[in-house]
């Protein structure tokens, strides 16, 4: 039996160039962390500017006279609001509500959408889509060789993409193209770590130089491990960690993300996990002491652990885990079975880290 040969960004060469450490993920061979080391790119986006290399996620494009009412049907949240040159979040839910994805949509054009998906759901999303197309006037196109994706985050990120493009950047959650260092790209303001920035999809061909001149501005690479850092202490959820479909919306914290009177897939359900209630709910917390609770870590008394770390702006050990609902109050305490031994947790205020607090 052979291995199966893992996916390559555009910017293998570049991260390899950078002494990155390499790991699979997800079907690729990505950049885990540079020679500088996770601290200093993690404090690099807090403080200053980073870029990631994220051309592993996936791109569907949708488009049509149907492109609206379809995707109404198909994502949880309501895309009738969503405007041209708009951003989106939403999840992907089976009958049953649990969550197959969570996905970014940009409304390029009034009957052109671009979602964004999660490299290891990719495949799976766009079959989803297109199982779910009959009756409906639109095209459904996997875009993931079409697009390079960089994600340029931090306080100096704006100005730092700013200085190399043709125009003033879009705003938070909206998106548009602009001419980035000659080259044409999809400029959308979001992003995963907490801080300001933008995201921008590019031609595969055209990513190494954009890549090399972010670097040489004065951007720090950064890799998977301090991505996984920076989200979490905002507690932005991981799907596979945090998200699945076992797990519904609502015990996930994500109501916000749906619009049930719009009659997505899944919304029956949801509407009624809303309505009664769910036995658990995600959580942010605190280890209180020495430890680091990790994914699948059980809690003593009912409960997992799904994602969790040692927080460099913080300086303790954070983590999110599913408690039973009656215990999953702020200031709850409660334990985590953590290689046998048990640590001491307290269920914390949403984000754990904000720039008002700063650590």
């Amino acid at each position: 039996m052979t291995t199966p040969t893992l996916k390559r960004t555009p910017l293998f060469a570049a991260h390899v160039a950078a002494d990155a450490k390499l790991v699979p993920f997800t079907g690729w061979e990505m950049p885990v962390q540079y020679a500088t080391g996770i601290r200093r790119e993690h404090d690099a986006v807090r403080d200053r500017v980073g870029v990631f290399d994220v051309s592993h996620m996936g791109e569907i494009e949708v488009c049509g006279p149907d492109a609206e009412p379809f995707l109404q049907h198909v994502y949880s949240n309501d895309v009738e609001r969503l405007a041209v040159g708009g951003a989106q979040y939403a999840l992907i839910c089976n009958e049953d509500g649990g969550m197959l994805d969570d996905v970014f949509t940009y409304r390029l054009a009034p009957e052109r959408y671009l979602t964004v998906t999660n490299a290891a759901n990719h495949d799976r999303d766009v079959a989803w889509l297109r199982s779910h197309a009959g009756g409906f006037d639109v095209e459904i196109v996997d875009a993931a060789d079409r697009y390079a994706m960089l994600a340029v985050q931090g306080p100096r990120a704006r100005e730092l993409v700013q200085a190399i493009a043709d125009k003033p950047l879009p705003e938070r959650m909206q998106a548009d193209t602009r001419i980035i260092l000659g080259r044409e790209a999809l400029v959308c303001g979001t992003g995963y770590t907490g801080e300001d920035g933008v995201e921008l999809l590019l031609d595969p061909d055209d990513a190494p130089a954009v890549w090399d001149e972010l670097l040489r501005r004065g951007a720090t690479p950064c890799g998977l491990a301090a991505r996984d850092t920076l989200r979490l202490e905002v507690n932005y959820h991981l799907y596979g960690n945090d998200l699945s479909a076992d797990r519904n919306p609502i015990e996930a914290g994500l109501g916000w993300a749906c619009a049930e009177r719009t009659g997505f897939i899944g919304s029956r359900a949801i509407a009624a996990a809303r309505a009664d209630g769910t036995a658990q709910k995600l959580v942010a917390f605190k280890i209180d002491g020495p430890g680091i609770a990790r994914q699948g870590n059980l809690v003593v008394g009912g409960g997992e652990v799904t994602s969790g770390t040692m927080s460099p702006s913080l300086g303790v050990a954070i983590g999110m885990a599913y408690l039973p609902s009656e215990r999953a109050a702020v200031g709850e305490t409660f334990e985590i079975d953590v290689r046998g031994k048990r640590r001491s947790a307290v269920v914390a205020s949403r984000p754990l880290y904000s720039k008002e607090s700063d650590g």
